[in-house]
């Protein structure tokens, strides 16, 4: 089966988010802070749950939204969100009148937007306007005639860490000021075997097979030095994809393997372990990747009632009982 290259895997983030987009959108004011002190007669929303899972949330129902507004749940200690800069972010949204969910970008992949009032509508902006990596907020907003309960989580767009020290006769990487990557490639031989060398190393937590991984790359030839792709062009999103099931080329699915959430890791990819063996105009080629590591988590399967998981399992055995005859 040929390898399939990181470019093409299915981005999961278009669908989920567009009612919390709506949300986000709608035109009722945003106090700066949801506190019984400026809406008294409120009753609090309670959200817990560790960093980088879905929230817990919860609230009397039906819950009536008296005065739209948003709380800072979690400050963050990362790096300021900038205006016209990208922001990655998890989002889950419950409809009030029942803690149904609305959208949830933990069912696939955090979604990415530039950080203006256009692309995230303006009560969302400036809900997360001041804050910085690894906040946590939560926004309620009567949407319509649904009173929305939102929490959002503002993830990294870029490796953050310890920088390592570079090994020698490797290709060395320099940076731009908005963190893209360069890459220099000695002018000898590629090596006959995988490469992976961390070069920032995250604090988070490591990428385990079947996680759904989100990143930032570069790619070029260690023939010229070319780049073939990147993810780092303007208006390019991260991509996501589950790690470690051969939806990647092999190089990633072993080079990414228990590396840690927030790491910046060079690949350098013989053909074997690309694209060798394709069709492809890289299959003679050894090819350098370096992988910004932002987010990798296991999807959240969505719940799915009683009836359909009985109609589902029965489906299933009548297939095996027609396989087996």
């Amino acid at each position: 089966m040929p390898f399939r290259p990181p470019r093409p895997i299915a981005t999961l983030v278009a669908g989920a988010v567009g009612a919390a987009l709506a949300l986000a959108g709608c035109s009722s004011p945003l106090v700066d802070d949801l506190t019984p002190s400026s809406a008294p007669s409120q009753v609090p929303v309670d959200v817990s749950g560790p960093e980088g899972e879905p929230p817990v949330v919860d609230y009397p129902k039906p819950y009536d939204i008296v005065r739209s507004g948003s709380r800072t749940l979690r400050p963050g200690s990362g790096e300021p969100l900038e205006d016209g800069g990208p922001v990655l972010l998890h989002m889950y949204a419950e409809d009030g009148r029942d803690g149904s969910v609305i959208s949830s970008t933990y069912l696939d992949a955090p979604a990415w937007y530039t950080f203006d009032a256009g692309s995230l509508g303006q009560n969302l902006y400036e809900s997360l306007r001041g804050k910085r990596v690894g906040a946590r907020v939560l926004v309620v907003e009567q949407d319509d005639e649904v009173p929305v309960v939102l929490v959002v989580d503002v993830l990294p767009t870029r490796a953050s860490g310890t920088d390592a020290e570079p090994q020698e006769g490797h290709p060395r990487v320099l940076r731009d000021t908005d963190g893209t990557p360069m890459v220099r490639v000695p002018d000898a031989e590629p090596p006959g075997e995988l490469v992976v060398q961390p070069l920032i190393r995250g604090s988070g937590p490591q990428v385990d097979i079947g996680q759904v991984v989100t990143v930032r790359y570069v790619a070029v030839r260690w023939s010229d030095g070319s780049v073939v792709d990147s993810s780092w062009e303007p208006g390019v999103a991260p991509q996501s994809a589950t790690i470690g099931i051969g939806r990647l080329v092999e190089g990633w699915d072993q080079g990414l393997l228990e590396q840690a959430v927030g790491s910046q890791v060079m690949l350098v990819v013989p053909p074997e372990l690309g694209y060798g063996g394709t069709g492809s105009e890289l299959a003679d080629e050894t090819l350098v990747y370096v992988v910004d590591i932002l987010d990798a988590r296991y999807q959240v399967a969505e719940d799915v009632p009683e009836e359909d998981a009985e109609d589902g399992e029965d489906a299933e055995a009548t297939e095996d009982r027609t396989t087996e005859g």
